[in-house]
């Protein structure tokens, strides 16, 4: 289906390569139009493999599946529409190099299929990985930020092995973000470019969201964006999250730290966001579950038991936008 080492599309038939795959044929059809005959990227040596995931963050369990997956030339693992689909999704995300929307890398795999299927888009993330580092390199961006951004990898594989699976489907997109300079860790949060005047602000599962280290991160943010994309001018920081749901206030003390963190946002006036469910979402980043029911779920902290309670007595949660000046 490709030309060897030239990611030329070579005689594709879409609803061939989506019924061996088990995927709608209009996501494979996406997949060939947006690749084309763009270049793709080769994966690192085998034998630097392990090195690299070590610097990703990524956990020995889930480096020893990438690891026994790997796409060798001569593997049984790697079907010609799987060899495909990950050489035209590299491609289609370095296409992109420099964007900072959300991207679908490509179809939503059956991963219990094995080690191929299931880390398909994490070997197109290692493939990824020198050319994103090389458009940090051309902006100034350090090794150190470029290593803690990409190292988000890891924990997302980790989030998603708690979640037995179920978190996949939004991380493989979230990844392109990192994997095409959309995206920085730069402390406590993680800062995302934008078309206009504001840098997004995510949370990533690292440690307590203390005022300290958001005003350290947010700092860091201020000088990094002047200094490695000049020509970006911003002028508000911005995040949309059920941590910024005012109820949340009904259920935590004054002085805790999401509370303290809404504080520093005006609030957008509340819309319903097309295509979230904010119940799934707190669900998901409360307890890293969607199926588990909610008589079966922890009530370890003040946060879990306000999640349950809300849900059990038939309300709903919010996903709130806000925003604040960057020189706040």
């Amino acid at each position: 289906m490709c030309a060897p080492g030239s990611g030329r599309v070579v005689g594709v038939d879409p609803a061939d390569v989506a019924a061996r795959l088990g995927v709608p044929v209009e996501d494979v059809d996406r997949v060939h139009r947006l690749a084309g005959d763009r270049p793709s990227a080769p994966l690192p040596a085998r034998a630097d493999a392990p090195a690299i995931l070590d610097r990703l963050a990524v956990r020995p369990d889930d480096a020893a599946e990438i690891m026994a997956g790997w796409p060798d030339p001569d593997s049984p693992l790697w079907t010609p529409e799987l060899r495909w689909l990950l050489d035209r999704s590299i491609a289609l995300v370095r296409a992109d190099l420099g964007g900072h929307g959300w991207l679908a890398p490509g179809p939503e795999l059956p991963r219990d299929r094995g080690p191929a299927w299931r880390h398909l888009y994490v070997y197109a993330y290692l493939a990824l990985t020198d050319v994103v580092r090389e458009y940090h390199r051309d902006h100034g961006v350090t090794d150190e930020v470029s290593w803690m951004t990409l190292a988000d990898l890891g924990r997302n594989l980790a989030i998603d092995r708690r979640m037995r699976g179920e978190g996949w489907p939004v991380m493989q997109a979230w990844l392109t973000l990192h994997a095409r300079g959309g995206l920085y860790e730069l402390g406590r949060l993680q800062h995302h470019r934008g078309d206009g005047t504001e840098i997004g602000l995510h949370i990533p599962e690292s440690g307590p969201l203390t005022p300290e280290a958001i005003d350290a991160s947010l700092d860091a943010a201020r000088a990094f964006f002047p200094r490695h994309f000049p020509d970006e001018r911003y002028t508000a920081f911005a995040c949309g999250s059920w941590l910024l749901d005012p109820q949340l206030r009904e259920y935590l003390p004054e002085d805790s730290n999401i509370v303290r963190f809404q504080r520093r946002f005006e609030l957008e006036p509340y819309e319903q966001p097309e295509g979230i469910d904010c119940d799934v979402e707190v669900l998901r980043f409360t307890f890293r579950s969607l199926t588990t029911p909610l008589d079966q779920l922890p009530r370890r902290t003040v946060l879990e038991r306000a999640v349950v309670d809300h849900l059990k007595a038939g309300r709903h949660w919010q996903w709130r936008r806000g925003t604040f000046p960057l020189g706040a």
